[in-house]
């Protein structure tokens, strides 16, 4: 089993706050990969500016794309392994803004609006939303 996934399964439950990241307290899905990130690497390699809701989309920039690529390491999306971070295009047309940590090779972790951290399946509508995979520096495994 996957550290990173075994690290994500213990936030399950945080409330959803957004820009928080704090286990049991409340998180969004980008508080969720840093808590992850913080418990496997240590501190965190940047600072997080302030974002909203909307974040990249009135400028239509792939800022959370860019900056995974920039921290973590890529993989193939169509090879979903656990410990995976996994990014998601919301809709169609949209920016790519919704992460998760896969827990097995069909079921994630995300911070979800509304739900908390949750688990959930990856099912064919998450599967068609997934633009990106990435592991944490060393595999987190």
């Amino acid at each position: 089993m996957s550290r990173a996934a075994d690290v994500a399964r213990s936030w399950i439950g945080t409330p959803y706050v957004h820009q928080a990241s704090c286990r049991g307290a409340g998180t969004d899905c980008l508080g969720l990969v840093r808590g992850v990130w913080r418990e496997l690497a240590g501190a965190e390699p940047v600072v997080i500016p302030p974002y909203t809701s909307d974040w990249s989309e009135p400028a239509r920039e792939e800022t959370l794309w860019e900056a995974a690529r920039g921290l973590l390491v890529e993989r193939p999306p169509g090879a979903v392994e656990p410990g995976h971070v996994l990014l998601f295009r919301m809709r169609k047309g949209g920016v790519a803004k919704h992460l998760g940590i896969a827990s097995g090779a069909e079921r994630f972790i995300h911070a979800y609006s509304g739900h908390g951290v949750i688990e959930s399946a990856l099912s064919k509508p998450w599967r068609h939303k997934l633009v990106a995979a990435f592991e944490f520096p060393q595999g987190g495994h």
